[in-house]
């Protein structure tokens, strides 16, 4: 989840709504590469997950980072609540999830080395604790009621939200784990197409890196069970939006959208204020219940993008979301993939060409059949594999165009990035598949054997 936006001054025009988004237009030279990723933190005895204070903690975990490693502190009244150092963050999901958001960087090299030195770092302290930290797209086996709630003003307000428009907005907020990669574009129309093709490969990502078999200390049916979880959430700010797809869509059409969205609060000195429900739109006149007479500033706008969570987001840049949590090698293979689609001009050319004759009802039944049966799933004449397999050789083609070296020059670009993925490939498995056969198998159905096994 992001921090609390600031800086702007007040909206006086509603073109600078649209402003601010084509404001992270960048020149190629200056597009970088943002990762973030979630895991979940568990104490080593018992299994259970780390409540937010105590000697063996999420508070824990967050000071000593803090005093070991130099991250500067974030605070929500006198509860740590996050990290920030040098141009990256360590905050919380609702249900103790750390996150790293990295820092923009240039090469795929640099973030799966920022990457490698957060998890070193969280081990390092996690061990001094007792504590465990595991990839996983959805908590294998804690039921709700064993989840903390971590002390932030803007999870108390969703959660009651949550539960009046969706059946499992709870569950993602504090039983889940994404990775996620942020990308830049040049140009409304750069930006127009990479959204496109973002949409459109979303379930390819969500099969690739399908992780979340296990909920309630079984198998679920899904090898995605985050990705299921995401489809009945709150209709009004989630899915695979169809209108990016039509003809003058830009940042004016983002805009409408976003508007037409209900708002969760307005941040206002340190605290969030109930404005659950209630219309930008009004906000922009004046009239909004929870601030009578105030206009909006362009950090409360900032805030309100990150309150829509379709599976690829716009804001100053795009964001990738479709991807379950999962192991190391897949926290670097998934900017590997979208940054092989879309950094060369070629390969977004070709992954267009690719998914530009698949109709939404079809992109829609493939999101469904990527939580389902990942790899194995199909919709529409389409199969997820056959359309992984191409996409991935899209992606390895523009990683060789890119040519960014790594290792000081001997690493001739950012290929061996997708070999997770390209053994996917070859197997027809992903993540969940491996999961399941360990579960029916030498695990005998005791999904507790996870942590043993996979975690950092």
């Amino acid at each position: 989840m992001s921090i609390p936006q600031s800086g702007g001054g007040p909206i006086e025009r509603p073109e600078q709504l649209a402003e601010y988004l084509e404001s992270g237009c960048k020149p190629k030279a200056d597009w970088r590469i943002g990762t973030e990723h979630e895991k979940f933190g568990y104490c080593r005895d018992t299994l259970k997950p780390l409540p937010y204070d105590g000697p063996r903690s999420i508070r824990a975990m967050l000071e000593g980072l803090r005093d070991r490693f130099g991250w500067d502190p974030i605070f929500e009244g006198e509860h740590i609540i996050g990290l920030q150092k040098d141009g990256a963050n360590v905050s919380l999901e609702p249900g103790g999830q750390l996150e790293l958001s990295g820092a923009p960087l240039e090469t795929i090299h640099e973030t799966c080395d920022e990457v490698n030195e957060h998890l070193r770092e969280v081990k390092d302290v996690a061990d001094g604790i007792g504590a465990g930290f595991i990839g996983l797209g959805a908590a294998p086996h804690w039921t709700h009621e064993q989840m903390p709630v971590m002390p932030k003003g803007r999870y108390r307000l969703m959660t009651d939200y949550m539960g009046r428009v969706g059946t499992h907005g709870t569950q993602m907020m504090y039983r889940t784990c994404t990775v996620q990669v942020n990308l830049d574009f040049s140009s409304e129309a750069d930006m127009v197409k990479k959204m496109r093709v973002a949409l459109a490969l979303q379930p390819v990502a969500t099969a690739l890196f399908a992780n979340s078999p296990f909920f309630d200390g079984k198998l679920n049916g899904h090898k995605s069970w985050r990705s299921r979880i995401w489809r009945d959430l709150d209709a009004a700010r989630t899915g695979m939006l169809p209108f990016v797809f039509e003809d003058g869509f830009g940042f004016e059409r983002w805009v409408d959208y976003v508007l037409d969205v209900p708002m969760y609060f307005v941040y206002r000195d340190g605290k969030y204020i109930n404005a659950l429900g209630q219309s930008f739109r009004d906000f922009m006149k004046g009239q909004l219940p929870a601030l009578p007479g105030e206009i909006p500033t362009l950090s409360d706008w900032a805030d309100h993008l990150t309150t829509v969570f379709p599976e690829a987001r716009l804001k100053k840049f795009i964001e990738m979301r479709g991807a379950d949590g999962g192991p190391w090698r897949r926290l670097c293979a998934l900017p590997a993939f979208w940054v092989g689609l879309t950094y060369d001009e070629a390969a977004l050319d070709a992954a267009w060409e690719l998914v530009k004759d698949i109709d939404a009802e079809t992109r829609e039944a493939l999101r469904v059949a990527a939580s389902v049966d990942a790899l194995q799933g199909e919709a529409g004449g389409v199969r997820l594999f056959d359309l992984a397999r191409d996409a991935v050789a899209i992606a390895e083609q523009g990683l060789k165009s890119r040519a960014r070296k790594g290792a000081g020059g001997m690493v001739p670009d950012e290929t061996h990035f997708l070999n997770a993925l390209k053994d996917s490939i070859e197997t027809g498995r992903a993540p969940a598949d491996e999961l399941i056969e360990k579960f029916n198998g030498e695990w005998q159905g005791d999904v507790t054997r996870v942590f043993g096994e996979y975690s950092y």
